[in-house]
């Protein structure tokens, strides 16, 4: 099933290679924009298919996804759930549950997001979550890519799990070999 959703990456344009800054900063010769392939709903149904499977046996009363990456995912493993889909988002740079969106004591949550890097974002949507009384039950994704020894403290769900590496920019070898010019593909801070 990884092949065929690493295929499906590749033909959305939502897996690239070349050379790409990174939000933390580093290089990489591989970056995922899964916003690429969210474009499609059909392809958003199917790379999100996989998820939905592993969370069929959890007693969930609500799907959240933290803005912007997590939205549409959020959407999509709700409707094929049949749960409610809501989304976290930052105001004056703070995770907030907003529009009216509300969290009961007491309810059972998964998280979506696109891609799991760093844990960030859905750190700060589990600290939110909790804070209101829900029980967060993990984190559904895409990709999981987060590198080794990026742990966080919860299950997480995922249609793929990438292993992309990442080199300061002094060790990266596609810098060295000079002949493909650096892009910031993100959607964060510096990238």
């Amino acid at each position: 099933m990884s092949q065929e959703i690493l295929e499906i990456l590749k033909e959305t344009d939502a897996f690239l290679e070349g050379h790409f800054l990174l939000s933390s900063g580093k290089h990489s010769d591989q970056y995922v924009q899964c916003a690429k392939v969210l474009r499609f709903p059909d392809k958003a149904a199917k790379v999100l298919a996989p998820v939905v499977e592993q969370l069929k046996t959890l007693d969930i009363d609500k799907v959240v996804g933290p803005a912007m990456g997590g939205v549409i995912v959020s959407y999509e493993i709700g409707r094929q759930l049949g749960k409610e889909s809501i989304f976290t988002e930052r105001k004056d740079g703070e995770m907030q549950l907003r529009r009216g969106f509300e969290i009961k004591p007491g309810e059972k949550v998964i998280i979506t997001e696109d891609v799991v890097t760093t844990g960030k974002s859905t750190i700060e949507t589990k600290k939110v979550l909790e804070a209101l009384g829900a029980e967060v039950l993990g984190v559904a994704c895409i990709a999981d890519r987060r590198a080794p020894g990026v742990e966080i403290d919860m299950p997480i769900y995922s249609s793929i799990k990438l292993e992309i590496t990442a080199w300061d920019a002094k060790d990266c070898p596609v810098c060295k070999a000079g002949k493909i010019q650096l892009v910031k593909p993100g959607s964060r801070g510096n990238a």
